[in-house]
């Protein structure tokens, strides 16, 4: 009823030129817009329903001149005064009503296509007990979508007791019926509340359509990349998070968070299972997708592996890239199924919860520093810079925990022991964890392996989060980077002599004993004999972690990928560092979906002399984003395709506030506690900005659940 205008024979729709006016809430107005319009069906409706379902367009306002402009803006005292001769409005009343009945209700009518046609579809009748139920069934649904866009959760938490509290769900049922919303009033008298099913399928309609609006959004983009994070825990079942990431009409990157899948089973299965759901339950079409990302803990390695290899062997055009939302060097950590490396990522996110509790604890590790550096001033102050970030995220972040491991432990162990009783017992706890991760041979051994690895893509790393420049030239150093870790894994004897030698040192000096894995001597005691631990941390911790590094990169940058990337050339700033480039080869990844293959050599020759005759004092564009925004990159339609395929590669970092869905993905699942969070209200809270429609929501619901209203 919102999108139509409630005057009698006007059909004024909220997609024609005429703005559509709430009716007021004050009651005097309400009354007199309604005698007006001359609907007397409207007579006992209340000013509050009247101003959720009915409309009046611009045209039966007055202007404020002679203008024949239609009315856009209203005064907060208007009043409409034009409106057909009143004898035609007697004649029409009936039919008139009944329809607009109907649209509040959610039945559908006949109306006339763009040709002059009549839908075929019949009208649905639809009797007062149905037309209450709708109503009940939208006021269920709007409180709802209020609660996931606050993120309030529906149920209270377990550790409230339900006897003595009604749920947040009801809280606001019963204040809006206090409040004098007469449908949820009517339908309340005849039974007990909305039961426990009834609100799960509530919720699950909700997400259903959610979806459905946030999918039928990137169909009409056109071409988009899969996103997942690492998996997460909700309510004991493990699901992973997916993202999609496109390029909208006007040329602004975007990203949506679409859902949760559950992430159990065997590999294989599970692998032809998420991509099922995606396509048949979902409606995504895979056709379109040219890119796929993925972050991963080594726990689920094989299983997201076995998922990215599925979805390439089924779309051979969907490559697989890298995301920044992390560091590279994270990213390679985290998916390292090995028991050092674990400890270490491990470790690093509990150093990073336990100093976000108090800021008495990072002056605490501030004043270990110092103990440990007593004669290194600029050292010390390097160090305490370093601890006001997030160094735990950083592209030098082994070399930097290395560097602070001593001061570290002292800091911990200080905590731990709580002489001065400043601490609370989860701090104390907590630090007693940490401290007995840092006093272990194996993580200290294993750290030391990830920072000499990980220094031959630090500077790589850092660069694919930068400017279109810095991307551009990196993609032209995977070969090095390929090459300096082939030379490693052929000389990995050497080497780990090096890493060996600095970790013992390093143990000396903190009286740490070099030993075997604690794990491996609980497990095998007796088995061990004379094995040693050099040759047990190469076999199983120097030459896997180096070798992975090796695979990893390798896949994830591949020849596709690197082409891709090196079209970043067309960005005019980089167009002016790379004269004499030859675009075009890297462009033909491309092939499949540009408009005219056949032109793309001309048209790159046209877009290079374009930005090659600068103006003077032209400043020419540094970013993706700018360029897109070019009015004239319409004039180069191949050149336009180019630059929005490269706008869906997760490799690239998203231009500020485009990667809101992703923030507000982390900020649910950080913020809100384990015993309430629901997959489906967080899609709804994720994308609180998606325009919600209410009314599709009670059709799918009673499609979905028929003979609701019979069975209360």
């Amino acid at each position: 009823m919102q999108n139509q205008c409630a005057a009698p024979n006007c059909t004024s729709l909220k997609s024609d030129s005429y703005s559509l006016f709430r009716f007021p809430l004050d009651a005097e107005r309400c009354k007199t817009w309604v005698e007006k319009c001359q609907r007397e069906d409207l007579m006992d409706k209340s000013p509050e329903h009247l101003f959720r379902y009915y409309r009046l367009c611009g045209k039966h306002f007055e202007t404020s001149d002679d203008s024949s402009e239609p009315v856009t803006v209203i005064k907060d005292d208007a009043i409409p005064t034009i409106f057909d001769d009143p004898s035609k409005l007697q004649n029409a009343q009936g039919k008139r009503s009944k329809e607009m009945d109907e649209d509040t209700a959610g039945g559908r009518k006949k109306i006339k296509n763009s040709q002059g046609e009549e839908d075929k579809e019949e009208a649905t009748e639809t009797t007062p007990k149905e037309d209450t139920y709708r109503d009940y069934l939208r006021s269920l649904f709007e409180a709802l979508v209020l609660l996931g866009e606050q993120n309030i959760p529906v149920s209270r938490s377990s550790s409230i007791k339900q006897d003595t509290q009604i749920n947040n769900f009801e809280a606001l049922l019963e204040y809006r019926i206090s409040c004098g919303d007469e449908e949820m009033k009517k339908y309340e008298a005849n039974r007990e509340g909305c039961s426990s099913l009834q609100l799960k399928q509530l919720i699950e309609v909700c997400e259903r359509c959610i979806r459905s609006k946030v999918i039928e959004e990137v169909k009409e983009n056109g071409f988009f990349s899969l996103i997942t994070d690492d998996v997460v825990k909700i309510l004991e079942e493990w699901y992973l998070p997916v993202f999609l990431r496109y390029v909208e009409d006007s040329n602004y990157q975007r990203e949506r968070f679409v859902g949760f899948l559950p992430f159990d089973g065997d590999a294989d299965v599970l692998a032809e299972k998420l991509l099922s759901e995606m396509i048949n339950e979902w409606g995504l079409n895979m056709e379109q997708c040219r890119a796929q990302a993925h972050a991963c803990s080594g726990t689920h390695l094989t299983k997201i592996k076995a998922f990215s290899a599925k979805v390439i062997e089924k779309y051979p055009l969907v490559m697989l890239t890298v995301r920044p939302t992390q560091a590279l060097n994270i990213t390679l950590a985290n998916a390292m199924a090995l028991s050092g490396v674990q400890i270490v990522m491990s470790t690093l996110t509990k150093i990073e919860s336990f100093f976000k509790q108090s800021p008495l604890l990072r002056l605490e590790l501030e004043h270990a520093i110092s103990v440990i550096y007593p004669d290194k001033e600029e050292k010390v102050k390097e160090l305490k810079e370093i601890c006001c970030t997030s160094w735990t995220r950083r592209h030098d972040v082994f070399e930097v925990t290395l560097e602070l491991l001593e001061a570290l432990l002292l800091c911990v162990d200080s905590v731990h022991d709580n002489e001065d009783l400043r601490w609370s017992d989860q701090i104390t706890y907590d630090a007693l964890e940490i401290s007995k991760a840092l006093a272990d041979y194996e993580f200290i051994m294993a750290l030391v392996v990830l920072k000499n690895t990980m220094i031959l893509i630090r500077a790589f790393g850092k660069n694919l989060e930068g400017e279109a420049t810095d991307v551009y030239f990196a993609a032209g150093g995977v070969k090095a980077v390929l090459h300096s870790l082939k030379e490693v894994s052929d000389n990995i004897d050497v080497y780990h002599e090096f890493w060996t030698e600095e970790a013992v040192n390093l143990s000396a000096t903190m009286e740490i004993p070099v030993e075997l894995p604690r794990s491996l001597l609980r497990k095998r005691p007796s088995d061990l004999g004379s094995l040693q631990p050099e040759n047990y941390y190469k076999e199983h911790l120097s030459l896997p972690v180096v070798n992975h590094m090796l695979k990893e990169v390798g896949e994830l940058f591949s020849d596709d990928h690197i082409k891709a990337l090196r079209c970043l050339s067309l960005v005019p700033f980089v167009v002016e560092l790379n004269k004499d480039g030859n675009p075009e080869e890297n462009m033909l990844v491309f092939k499949n979906d540009i408009p005219n293959p056949g032109s793309l050599t001309a048209e790159v020759h046209c877009w290079w002399v374009k930005w090659n005759k600068k103006g003077k004092g032209e400043i020419l564009l540094t970013s993706l984003q700018e360029t897109l925004q070019q009015a004239d990159v319409k004039f180069f339609p191949n050149m336009l395709a180019v630059l929005r395929l490269l706008g869906v590669l997760p490799t690239l970092a998203l231009e500020v506030n485009c990667d809101v869905a992703y923030k507000r993905f982390k900020m649910y699942m950080q913020n809100t506690p384990d015993s309430v969070k629901s997959k489906s209200l967080a899609l709804l809270n994720i994308n609180n900005d998606v325009g919600y429609d209410l009314d599709a929501m009670v059709e799918a619901y009673i499609k979905t659940h028929p003979g609701g209203d019979d069975a209360s």
